[in-house]
């Protein structure tokens, strides 16, 4: 081959080359393809240049065209980046832009998230949201916060263990109480026996205590203090629970009515009615209207003692129940009552408590009845007398 034509073919490789290359980069700056503009706006850029990578879901989908500096100090930096047309249908209104690095110290990029489906379309100049970059200075410092404070955690380690080893030592040597008690068997012995005293003298007392509950349930049988516990609406906590659910249903009532249990009760610790003619309302729906069954619920405020604000709940619903009953003509199997002792959300009057009455339709189940700790030791003991019921028979105004 001749030196000319040696040449020429150079010269036609040369050229083929370059063309190579400035399509393989003219494709990726998209030079030769069919792009829109979008704008991104950041406080800081952390090193991001023009010509940077622009990645939709990881993948290279444009370039930076250019980056913009604010005309004056509180304004942002504009970036303004090409992006190809295939991302037009996942870039939305409500995707965003952030600058990520390659790597732990690699170059720039700019990402953007896909936006959603119910989203609508960016057009050609939009600007969409960003968030501000993650910075390698923030994060060294950080870093090393986080490794002064795992010395300092370990420095105070070390000086615990060193004072466990000091105290053990201690102990070992037979100093201080412990010490006394690991190396002297016969002060453990000692103690031990004291201990064992104060125990049974702890049994001894609760059995006092057990002893004299049981005597003050029988004194309120008693002929001459009867009159004290019946004062307060009721005597015997057998009867509680006789017509007790223990739960309201999950349906819906078809009529409620609801009581303050001041307006009812002359105390706030007793289940004496005093104006019974106020339920006279649901005493008259229940006779005339047809009904599954119907509870009466009573709850007290947060006052006063738990178990005393159970009993006497429970007390004053069974007073109402035996008023409507004896007043009112219909089925008294069909009414039930529950008392559901403290209640946070309720509609009391200065924490007397509240009362209200449920009515079901016909078809809805009624809860399983409801033993009180009162009903069934007297069933264990029928001959131990017990407290807490209600005045069978209350008299109306």
């Amino acid at each position: 081959m001749s030196r000319a034509a040696r040449l020429g073919a150079f010269i036609v490789v040369t050229l083929a080359v370059l063309v190579a290359g400035i399509f393989i980069i003219g494709g990726k700056q998209y030079l030769f393809s069919s792009t829109y503009q979008l704008k991104a706006q950041f406080d800081n850029v952390v090193g991001l240049d023009a010509g940077g990578d622009v990645r939709v879901g990881g993948v290279h989908s444009g370039t930076v065209r250019s980056i913009v500096l604010p005309h004056k100090p509180g304004e942002k930096i504009t970036v303004i980046m090409d992006l190809g047309k295939s991302t037009h249908e996942i870039i939305k209104q409500d995707s965003v832009a952030t600058i990520e690095t390659e790597g732990l110290l690699g170059n720039q990029y700019l990402a953007i998230s896909f936006g959603s489906v119910t989203s609508a379309n960016v057009r050609d100049g939009d600007t969409i949201a960003s968030l501000p970059p993650l910075e390698m200075s923030d994060l060294f410092q950080k870093t090393s916060d986080i490794l002064d404070s795992s010395q300092q955690a370990i420095q105070n380690t070390t000086r615990a263990t060193a004072n466990l080893a000091s105290i053990s030592a201690k102990i070992d040597g037979g100093q201080g109480t412990a010490g006394a008690l690991v190396n002297d068997k016969q002060l453990y012995n000692n103690l031990e026996q004291t201990t064992s005293a104060m125990h049974d003298t702890m049994l001894h007392a609760q059995a006092g205590v057990t002893d004299f509950q049981e005597n003050m349930e029988a004194m309120k049988h008693n002929f001459f203090l009867r009159g004290y516990f019946k004062s307060r609406g009721y005597e015997d906590s057998a009867e509680l629970a006789k017509n007790e659910i223990e739960r309201l249903p999950q349906d819906t009532p078809t009529k409620q009515f609801t009581y303050s249990a001041k307006q009812l009760f002359d105390k706030q610790d007793s289940a004496k009615l005093k104006n019974q003619k106020s339920l006279n309302a649901g005493g008259e729906f229940l006779a005339n209207n047809q009904f599954g069954f119907a509870v009466i619920a009573v709850s007290a405020g947060m006052e006063g003692d738990t178990q005393k604000d159970l009993v006497l709940t429970e007390a004053r619903a069974m007073v109402i129940r035996e008023y409507l009953v004896e007043h009112f003509g219909f089925d008294d199997s069909e009414l039930k009552t529950l008392g559901m002792g403290k209640q946070t959300e309720t509609n009391s009057d200065a924490g007397w408590g509240a009362v209200q009455i449920f009515i079901y339709p016909p078809g809805t189940a009624i809860p399983p009845g409801k033993q009180t700790q009162a009903g069934i030791a007297s069933k264990a003991a029928p001959d131990q007398p017990v407290q807490a019921s209600a005045d069978p028979k209350p008299k109306s105004q």
